[in-house]
């Protein structure tokens, strides 16, 4: 980790010193005179598409189906392979969904930056910049990171209060009961079906705009292989080993990208992709009126600002609210988690300005021509631009590697939200209420027993009331088991542990119905796509509004994982009341806007629509759920109820693999069987909740006070201004793709030698043990 951190640290400063030299010579304010004098206002586009798919369908079909999954399924058996060698927890129920809880920093950091990567990154960032101008990039990127920025720091309270939780709402059942819980998981799987939505309907613009002859039918089909395909073999860890490989390629590819069409373009298209073409074509090309002189070269820019308010609530709840996301802080120890999510959102940071002002620049350039859009407006929703673009600059090719970049992107996020459904399914739904191993009387009793588990120092030690099954931690009669089923399989076994033989086997019938879940829920792909194709969504819509509809989630959520005080009926008033004021708002809005409901996509994605939804419904569901929970609460609350408040979420946990396995070096000076409380958790996350506040105050400032302050100082920017922003971002780019490329291979190699030298000096100890023992006992003889 210190190794990663330094290598981070060493690129920051040699990205800082590169961008502060471009710019150290640059005038703060723009001289007009150094600025072209033209102003175009582009016509809209009634003619026919001037995009045309590049790609033949069998060759996208042999790239997709044997290629990505082939080497994906390659992967996924290599580290199945691992888990059964070097890890020795393929039998492990809970490490298809946690990964084992020991994922490091950089395979961390490139996951989250794989799943924050989605196609509307390449697609709708170059709509929006063309439209709004450079300041969308800026101002939808500011509010994308600082969304990211608050997730490790809320996400501790999960690790410290739920150590051993793999869902949210499985912290509402525990705290509230069923009620809250059947909510949570409403919102839980409310939010992956946005998400999924978004996925499906840039995949379906993405395989029509590049493919020949392509259909739904086609379209749906292979994004659902492409989504399920490794989930079922390896579980979360390899969706994390893909995730490397699909964000090393995407980072690969957006840097052959730049370099050829920036840097060593052919010669016939190098008038419309020079620095000086861009900077014409943002200069020249009029326009929206919030803008500072109606320019696109400028950070002051109204539109701008509103869309990066709303993506900043919308990031936030949806990162909050998406499961996949859970999981992949669950995945991680708290210290790796949280550095892991503050890199991937300083790496994911320059995706949008990097590709979004060389495509919709370019695109910009040509249209100037004959001062007409390529495009219609309904492609440019779609976000035809950067195919468009792409092919123009570098033909076939540019396709092929648009495919891959956006490929890369649907597998992992896509994958990410099988992993989430499927875990909600099982976990909240098919374990608490279908088929439970035990139905137990309240959410602290003990899954083995049924008896109530003594969870804090006060509570009576009560033999006949009391829990006292003995941890799995040191039982030899589990050594046993586990290595009978090793030999004879899962079917052929009899446990003999008395304490955990039946809730093993328990397990082994889940880890049966987790490959049936998580295959039902990609075949289930397939319908939904052909259902909501059939609606006329577009990707930006599909985007900006449905993203929205989670916001009025966001504050319960938080209240239930951090606020002991937070009461069932606060938590659903909250919800319920902020999405019914979140929809009022949104409607009322749009009505306002020419033809009203009528033009029903286009007016509730309009930005003052989305900004009136998003408040209204955050602040009404803030109000709700503090107000009500105070009404409703116990009177006289005291420390001690709140100390149990949060006994019962830490006993949430696996009887099989609790968590003290996977923090046995944070929590090895505390016995084992003891009582572990909140205040335990508090001190052994301390490191790790005080890099989370530091790292999120500095970036918050420096996101939220510094960057929009120098931003806004600059009007219209000159030439030499411009020019040396974006190569700073590219640099930023170039040194990014090394980093992602090469350091988590070797931090994952590492950790790997590590784990198999422990497990060896393991077994050479009990090879040492069982000899002493047999002469021992010669002896005794």
């Amino acid at each position: 980790m210190k190794l990663t951190l330094n290598i981070v640290l060493l690129l920051g400063c040699c990205i800082w010193h590169s961008g502060f030299v471009a710019l150290q010579s640059t005038p703060f304010q723009s001289t007009p005179s150094q600025q072209p004098f033209c102003k175009v206002q582009l016509e809209a586009n009634t003619e026919s598409s001037n995009i045309l798919p590049a790609i033949p369908k069998s060759h996208a079909s042999l790239l997709l189906l044997l290629g990505f999954i082939g080497f994906s399924l390659l992967i996924a058996g290599a580290y199945k392979a691992s888990q059964k060698y070097i890890f020795h927890d393929d039998g492990n129920f809970d490490t298809t969904f946690d990964a084992g809880g020991r994922v490091g920093l950089s395979l961390t950091a490139v996951t989250v930056t794989s799943q924050l990567l989605w196609p509307s990154d390449f697609l709708q960032s170059s709509t929006l910049t063309s439209k709004i101008g450079i300041g969308a990039c800026l101002w939808s990127s500011i509010g994308i990171v600082v969304g990211m920025f608050m997730f490790p720091v809320f996400s501790l309270y999960l690790k410290s209060r739920a150590p051993g939780a793999k869902t949210y709402p499985q912290i509402a059942y525990a705290r509230f009961g069923k009620s809250a819980h059947i909510m949570f998981c409403l919102v839980a799987l409310f939010s992956s079906l946005i998400v999924t939505t978004n996925m499906l309907m840039a995949g379906k613009s993405t395989l029509e705009v590049l493919v020949k002859d392509t259909n739904n039918e086609f379209i749906f089909l292979v994004l659902a292989v492409l989504f399920g395909s490794y989930c079922m073999i390896g579980g979360l860890r390899t969706t994390f080993y893909i995730s490397y490989i699909n964000t090393a390629l995407t980072f690969i590819s957006l840097s052959v990208y730049v370099l050829y069409s920036v840097y060593y373009p052919p010669e016939e298209k190098k008038a419309h992709t020079s620095f000086q073409a861009f900077y014409n074509a943002a200069v020249c090309v009029e326009g929206p009126d919030g803008n500072s002189g109606n320019s696109l070269a400028t950070f002051q820019s109204k539109s701008g600002i509103v869309l990066g308010v709303v993506l900043l609530f919308m990031t936030t709840s949806i990162v909050f609210t998406d499961q996949a996301n859970w999981q992949s802080r669950i995945a991680a120890k708290p210290s790796q988690g949280v550095v892991g999510f503050f890199l991937a959102a300083y790496t994911w940071f320059l995706v949008e300005t990097v590709l979004a002002i060389t495509t919709s620049m370019t695109y910009l350039s040509l249209s100037m021509t004959n001062s007409t859009h390529m495009l219609s407006a309904i492609e440019i929703d779609n976000g035809y631009i950067t195919p468009y673009v792409m092919q123009f600059i570098m033909g076939d090719a540019g396709a092929y590697l648009l495919l891959t970049m956006l490929m890369m992107t649907l597998m992992a996020t896509g994958s990410g939200e099988v992993m989430g459904i499927s875990s909600i399914l099982i976990y909240d739904v098919y374990k608490t209420y279908v088929n439970p191993f035990r139905n137990l009387k309240t959410p602290t009793s003990c899954i083995l027993c049924g008896k109530e588990r003594r969870l804090t120092e006060n509570q009576t030690d009560d033999a006949e009331t009391t829990c006292t099954c003995t941890s799995v931690i040191g039982c030899k009669d589990c050594d046993e088991d586990i290595e009978l089923r090793d030999k004879h399989g899962t079917e052929k076994v009899t446990y003999t542990c008395l304490t955990h033989g039946e809730y093993r086997k328990y397990e082994d019938g889940l880890m049966r119905y987790k490959s049936w879940c998580m295959l039902c829920v990609t075949i289930l792909i397939v319908p939904y796509g052909l259902l909501i194709s059939e609606t006329n969504l577009n990707v930006n819509w599909a985007f900006l509004c449905l993203q929205g509809l989670t916001c009025p989630f966001l504050v319960p959520l938080l209240a239930t994982i951090s606020w002991s005080k937070t009461t069932a009926k606060g938590a659903i008033a909250g919800c319920v009341s902020g999405l019914t004021a979140s929809l009022t708002g949104l409607m009322i809005m749009a009505s306002t806007y020419e033809n009203g409901l009528a033009n029903f996509y286009v007016n509730t994605a309009q930005d003052f629509s989305l900004l009136t939804a998003t408040i209204s419904g955050i602040v009404v569901s803030t109000i709700a759920t503090i107000g009500v929970s105070l009404c409703t609460i116990t009177s006289n609350w005291t420390d001690e109820k709140s100390e149990m408040e949060w006994a019962k979420t830490i006993n949430i946990d696996n009887p099989l693999s609790p968590f003290r396995l996977v923090y046995e070096e944070e929590l090895a000076e505390i016995e084992v069987g003891s009582i572990i409380t909140s205040t335990i958790m508090d001190m052994v996350f301390r490191k790790a909740r005080l890099v989370a506040i530091v790292g999120g105050a500095l970036s918050l400032i420096f996101f939220l006070v510094i960057l929009p302050a120098v931003a806004l100082n600059f009007d219209i920017l000159t030439f030499e201004q411009f020019s040396s922003w974006l190569k700073t971002f590219q640099i930023y780019c170039f040194v990014c793709t090394f980093a992602v490329v090469v350091v988590p291979p070797f931090e994952e190699g590492y950790q790997m030698w590590t784990r198999y030298q422990q497990i060896k000096a393991i077994r050479r100890k009990k090879t040492l043990e069982t000899k002493s023992n047999i002469s021992y006992q010669e002896e005794e003889e």
